[in-house]
């Protein structure tokens, strides 16, 4: 069963930020697509199953962007 997590992204401005946000989140355990909007500032990850949303978190800050809730 997969489950779909959308998270707010703040500071995403450009293509490569995109692709920073989705490589890093992508390398989580049970992360199987990683879809960014960046006219949003949404990303949607796919898994496995339910996500630690800290772990999620510092990923993305590890991209150098800041989840915002």
């Amino acid at each position: 069963m997969s489950v779909d997590t959308t998270y707010t992204v703040a500071g995403m401005t450009c293509g490569h930020c995109v692709g920073s946000v989705r490589q890093e989140v992508g390398q989580i355990a049970g992360v199987t697509a990683v879809d960014v909007d960046l006219a949003t500032g949404k990303v949607t990850v796919t898994s496995d199953g339910p996500l630690d949303d800290a772990r999620v978190r510092d990923a993305v800050e590890e991209a150098g962007y800041e989840v915002k809730v």
